[in-house]
């Protein structure tokens, strides 16, 4: 974090010193939000949450090096009392945004990301590329919200050359919030799909808008990096006055082009950009990584890099966040692939596919799928959709794993030829594999994050015994 008295926080939030005894008491390392991840020279923020309240861990959060709490009441301990938690964290970091970003800082560039689907493995690819060039701070995990780019933000310093934003939208509006904390100089949009649908009147246009909150942000003498491929996307150009730049399969400036999967389902391509070309052969598994990679290339290139060091780094770029296509080797002979962090009908799509690409010499595919939130009217149609491609995936076995809407797509299955099986929730859908999987399975879990299923996932690669 950019270095700050306790007397320079307060003011810039609006807060009261309580029992603390030196004002002059410098932050200088990021605020946090678990007590368990304070470290001296931290700031905590006692946030209430769902099940707790971030004041009962004032005490240890000290005890373990914070220097203070942001707190809504006096705690005991060094403190800035505000009247709101979640209001202070905002305007801290808005104000340390324009100590990076103001005249006379040392020119950070802040890169936001948004889109449907693909855009927290698209940062991660992004934050490697850029990372190789200068310092580079980024989300970390899909933290991408009110409460997670505040916190991005303070974990920056005075030295970070690029401040790499992912920014989600579960309404309209949320986008125009983050943008107005720390305006970007970047804006990337992956592409307009069917994530948090139900939020948006089951609207794609009203989901493209609220996306476009990003790119109407942008300075005139920014960049907007748009996916050609996407209609939705590219109407956007019109609410923007900065330069675009275009990337895609089957348009766009910057272009994937002679795609090919290996045998273990991971994608190679040339990348092209005006005129030149480089073959990327990535690391990760999945046809569907091949726009991400092109879209943080198409960043990157804009921002001046090279393309034979953008192939370069994209070839030794790896997943760094877990619960998407990840894909662990079991000494036993099971392969399981971990894409339980969320889900929605194209990222069902997309993994579907993907397994489907590994699935060459396997024994069989299990798919272990829950059920997928925030469709509003469209999902019960969209969990049937989802039995009939499960059934047209080369799936083998489905453990479809919830309630009325699981039925759904369980039946579906069932009806296109697979052998299916319908549970209440992930303890049941893992005994069941733990009593099934066989050597040369390719197992598949995936659902919303309301399921569960990361949990099954990391159980299901802890050191086991099954039959041959």
């Amino acid at each position: 974090m950019v270095p700050m008295t306790l007397q320079q926080i307060a003011d810039a939030v609006g807060g009261v010193l309580y029992d603390a005894p030196d004002p002059e008491a410098t932050v200088d390392r990021p605020a946090v939000i678990d007590s368990r991840l304070a470290e001296p020279g931290s700031l905590f923020v006692a946030l209430p949450g769902e099940h707790t309240d971030g004041h009962l861990f004032a005490g240890p959060a000290v005890a373990a090096g914070a220097i203070a709490v942001l707190a809504a009441r006096p705690v005991g301990v060094p403190a800035v009392v505000v009247p709101d938690v979640l209001t202070a964290l905002t305007e801290l970091a808005r104000t340390v945004a324009a100590r990076l970003t103001g005249p006379g800082a040392a020119g950070v560039q802040v890169v936001a990301l948004t889109g449907s689907a693909g855009k927290t493995s698209t940062k991660d690819l992004l934050a490697q590329l850029l990372g190789a060039l200068d310092s580079t701070v980024a989300t970390a995990r899909s933290f991408n919200n009110e409460i997670g780019l505040p916190l991005t933000v303070l974990s920056a310093e005075a030295g970070t050359r690029y401040l790499v934003l992912e920014m989600g939208a579960s309404r309209a509006g949320h986008i125009a919030h983050l943008t107005g904390i720390v305006p970007p100089r970047v804006g990337l949009v992956t592409n307009v799909g069917t994530a948090h649908l139900g939020e948006f009147g089951g609207s794609k246009e009203a989901i493209a808008a609220a996306k476009s909150e990003l790119v109407a942000a942008l300075p005139s003498d920014g960049l907007a990096v748009l996916n050609a491929d996407d209609p939705y996307v590219m109407s956007m150009a019109a609410r923007t006055t900065a330069p675009v730049l275009t990337f895609g399969r089957a348009a766009g400036e910057v272009r994937a082009e002679q795609i090919e999967l290996d045998q273990a389902g991971r994608p190679s391509f040339t990348l092209t950009y005006r005129g030149a070309r480089a073959r990327v052969r990535l690391g990760m598994y999945g046809e569907h990584h091949v726009a991400n990679a092109t879209a943080a290339a198409a960043v990157a290139l804009g921002l001046g890099a090279q393309l034979a060091q953008v192939a370069e780094l994209l070839c030794a770029a790896r997943q760094l966040t877990s619960g998407r296509m990840e894909v662990s080797e079991r000494p036993d002979g099971v392969t399981v692939v971990n894409d339980a962090f969320n889900a929605n009908p194209d990222s069902m799509a997309v993994a579907l596919r993907a397994v489907a690409a590994m699935a060459g010499g396997r024994r069989r595919v299990v798919a272990v799928l829950g059920e997928m939130r925030e469709l509003g009217a469209a999902s019960m149609s969209e969990h049937a959709e989802l039995g009939r491609r499960v059934a047209a995936s080369g799936v083998a076995r489905l453990i479809a794993v919830g309630g009325g809407e699981a039925a759904l797509t369980h039946g579906e299955a069932v009806a296109g030829g697979v052998a299916s099986t319908l549970v209440a929730d992930r303890e049941a859908a893992l005994e069941l594999l733990l009593g099934e999987l066989r050597r040369g399975d390719l197992v598949l879990l995936k659902g919303s994050h309301t399921a569960g299923l990361e949990e099954a996932a990391r159980r299901l690669t802890e050191p086991v015994t099954v039959g041959s």
